[in-house]
């Protein structure tokens, strides 16, 4: 579910359009409608409000002026595990490569 304070990316038609922080989310005065006010985080910044169902806050699509929306939350993706990273570093000490200067290059 997403939440104040969460990351989320806006879909436009299909397509990602920009990237925004969840500043706030307060009920509607309709059920299950809220207002929820978003920092889109480009330059320059801008605060917009948007007035929205759980459902839409949460990733379903929806419509706006007749265009396809829909906002995606953001995770972190995990870092690779430390026995991973030991392998892959492995894998590259044990192939004896010869590294080659860029300046050894540009001397010949």
């Amino acid at each position: 579910m997403t939440q104040k304070n969460d990351i989320v990316l806006i879909h436009f038609e299909d397509q990602p359009l920009a990237f925004a922080r969840i500043e706030d989310i307060s009920p509607d005065i309709k059920k299950d409608w809220y207002h929820v006010k978003m920092l889109l985080l480009q330059v320059p910044l801008q605060v917009v409000t948007w007035i929205l169902r759980d459902a839409y806050i949460n990733g379903t699509e929806f419509t706006m002026s007749g265009k396809r929306m829909r906002i995606e939350k953001v995770v972190c993706p995990q870092e690779p595990e430390i026995e991973e990273e030991k392998k892959e570093e492995g894998l590259k000490k044990s192939t004896n490569q010869k590294v080659i200067s860029l300046a050894d290059l540009k001397q010949k």
